[in-house]
């Protein structure tokens, strides 16, 4: 895990996050639901400012803010949109390279602080820089941002046997029409025929991890046939990294708009997080090829509601303490 810094809390034109805390206060995390669907439901994700928290501390943001993932937004370097913000992303086993619906909740966070009816900001993650805008339109926030390439494959022999297994019988599909996609780390597509046979799947997770660690998967998104227009149901299965599903995941959208976009479809809309209560929705749109066919560049995005805020038992700086 690279070391932590420690970030300047504020920018100008308020573009970044400022730090509410002082001396010994307790660190305070926004809840953002990020992906809703018709104002309802959304991924509940904690976005702070980041104030130099080491990694201990940072993995127990999730669990004590009761959402899957945490993001920590501080400010970079200036560039020709203004200054950079930067953006890490953590569950409960570590850091993740990229979030596809922890950045649609930080733009929300972002452009809430700033005001106004549209809110760009230059971003920054560890692998690499981009843009994202927000929009507000009807007292409502919607996120979007730049994915960056995707790359697709087909598996590689006995890389899809033992996913596929642990999903269960419902998710079975011939490996030939699965593939590896990967928008910084890979994850599997696995299309199913019918919403009623994707809302069966009872994985067994134990399992799964093993197989997904084993080929070093992120784990694996199991989608339906897309209608016409695109609009199609997921399911995006994480638990090597902490995550047994995933209510919204907008990279794992992204390589679906990508792979199908070889089927004619110029983006896709998936719904997720029905079989866990909390309705969300992903679009993407897929670029045209690159001079690599099997790349393609995708935006995402989402609508987000900034729910409030909760106080964590943690201090700036290194370290977890009040637990």
């Amino acid at each position: 895990m690279p070391d932590d810094t420690t970030a300047d809390d504020t920018t100008a034109h308020d573009t970044t996050a400022h730090d509410d805390t002082s001396g010994d206060s307790p660190l305070t995390a926004t809840i953002v639901h990020a992906c809703v669907r018709d104002g309802m439901g959304g991924s509940p994700t904690a976005v702070l400012p980041d104030t130099g928290l080491d990694g201990v501390a940072r993995r127990a943001v999730p669990g004590l803010a009761g959402t899957s993932h945490a993001v920590f937004v501080g400010t970079g370097d200036a560039g020709a949109e203004g200054p950079e913000v930067t953006l890490r992303f953590f569950t409960a086993t570590g850091e993740l390279p990229a979030c596809g619906h922890g950045t649609v909740a930080a733009l929300a966070y972002l452009a809430e602080r700033a005001g106004g009816r549209e809110h760009r900001t230059a971003l920054r993650t560890r692998e690499r820089a981009f843009t994202g805008r927000t929009v507000r339109a009807n007292g409502r926030l919607r996120a979007e941002f730049a994915l960056g390439p995707v790359d697709l494959r087909a598996p590689g022999p006995g890389e899809a046997e033992p996913v596929l297994d642990a999903l269960g019988p419902a998710a079975w599909a011939p490996s030939a029409l699965v593939r590896v996609a990967s928008v910084g780390r890979p994850r599997l597509l696995v299309p199913v025929a019918t919403r009623a046979r994707l809302a069966a799947l009872a994985p067994d997770f134990g399992r799964l991890r093993a197989a997904c660690d084993r080929s070093g998967l992120l784990g694996c998104c199991v989608y339906t046939e897309p209608t016409d227009e695109g609009r199609l149901a997921a399911r995006m299965f994480a638990p090597s990294i902490g995550v047994p599903e995933d209510i919204a995941n907008a990279n794992s959208t992204g390589c679906l708009a990508a792979h199908l976009a070889g089927r004619g479809l110029t983006g896709v809309t998936a719904d997720l997080g029905d079989a866990l209560g909390s309705p969300s929705t992903v679009t993407a749109a897929a670029g045209p090829p690159s001079r690599n066919p099997a790349v393609r560049r995708v935006r995402v995005g989402g609508a987000a509601i900034v729910a409030g805020t909760v106080r964590l038992p943690l201090r700036r700086g290194p370290g977890v303490t009040g637990r």
